[in-house]
């Protein structure tokens, strides 16, 4: 926990939860931080002005209720794996991580990390709907990396044990953290889907700042494999690059090479696309990215690289991943 104390010097916290048991454990974490009580987290959050740059070199946290919207339906430029009843929720924003392709910081005007502590009203929705729907595809680290901050929150462990109870709710956990829980003396749930985000080593260090390693990534991984979890592998985005077929060919073979192939549950690809208005806030706010000023082309208000470069990508990652697995586990989607 000491590595977040230079980030989280100051917790907001409004009024109504100061109280709330979470937000009680959560504040106990940082004996140190100034504790500030507030009305509205959105006094603080979405006040205009704010430099999302500026304020990921020392992100505050927030406290906050969730007082509606706790299901959102899933993006049409997000893989839904073949499943109908495709949902996010949100009860973190903001993410400790720092990738220049990441869209949140097209979205919200502040880097500051809210946390919603009533988790309960989460779960109550979940299971109106799933009474309406019968079965539910819920990905739950949307606007986040919720593993990577387990340890200040405990919402996966509490997630994983929901879902135990529930068996048409099927959950995604996205994440590039190098945690592992145990969860050995848990129930295996194959409907709690933990997928991590993972990219080539030079790629991670030049655009994804902050996240750990590739090779921490992977000994995760083969952790939570040795547990008997079937992970899902996310190469996405697939970015276009000087050598690409060589680079991306040698980091797919390691990948492979790394984990229990019978432990993968599946294989989601794409590229870069994002949203015309999100890419044109991401460009001012961060105006020295390489990625950013890559000369992307917009269809239908989403951009992503042409599709003749698209078609390279995807042609080459679809020959190269299907040597390692079989065909019915790879998605490839996420571009124009």
């Amino acid at each position: 926990m000491k590595s977040w104390n230079s980030n989280f010097s100051h917790i907001y916290v409004e009024k109504e939860v100061m109280k709330h048991e979470r937000s009680q454990k959560i504040m106990e974490k940082f004996p140190k931080a100034v504790i500030i009580e507030i009305e509205n987290y959105q006094d603080v959050f979405h006040p205009s002005g704010q430099e999302f740059a500026y304020q990921k070199q020392s992100q505050k946290l927030i406290l906050a209720r969730k007082r509606d919207h706790f299901l959102y339906r899933g993006a049409k430029v997000c893989e839904s794996f073949e499943n109908h009843h495709f949902y996010y929720t949100s009860f973190l924003l903001n993410c400790i991580y720092d990738c220049d392709y990441c869209y949140l910081q097209g979205v919200y005007s502040s880097a500051n990390i809210v946390i919603f502590v009533n988790l309960e009203d989460f779960f109550e929705e979940v299971e109106r709907r799933l009474e309406e729907t019968k079965d539910l595809y819920l990905c739950i680290s949307y606007d986040t990396d919720l593993l990577a901050l387990e340890g200040i929150h405990s919402f996966v462990e509490a997630w994983y044990d929901f879902s135990q109870k529930h068996p048409g709710l099927k959950i995604e956990l996205r994440t590039k953290s190098a945690k592992v829980l145990d969860f050995s003396k848990k129930p295996y749930n194959p409907n709690f889907i933990l997928a991590w985000t993972l990219s080539p080593e030079a790629v991670s260090r030049m655009f994804e700042k902050k996240t750990p390693p590739l090779q921490n990534r992977l000994e995760a991984i083969r952790k939570w494999q040795k547990q008997g979890f079937s992970i899902r592998l996310c190469f996405d985005p697939v970015l276009w690059q000087k050598d690409f077929e060589k680079n991306y060919s040698l980091f797919f073979q390691y990948c492979f090479s790394s984990l229990d192939r019978e432990k993968i549950l599946d294989v989601s690809v794409g590229t870069f696309r994002i949203s015309k208005e999100y890419l044109k806030k991401m460009r001012k706010q961060n105006r020295n990215s390489l990625l950013l000023s890559y000369p992307f082309v917009c269809e239908q208000g989403v951009y992503s690289y042409p599709r003749e470069i698209q078609s390279k990508i995807f042609d080459l990652v679809q020959r190269e991943i299907k040597q390692y697995v079989a065909e019915e586990k790879l998605f490839i989607g996420g571009g124009l």
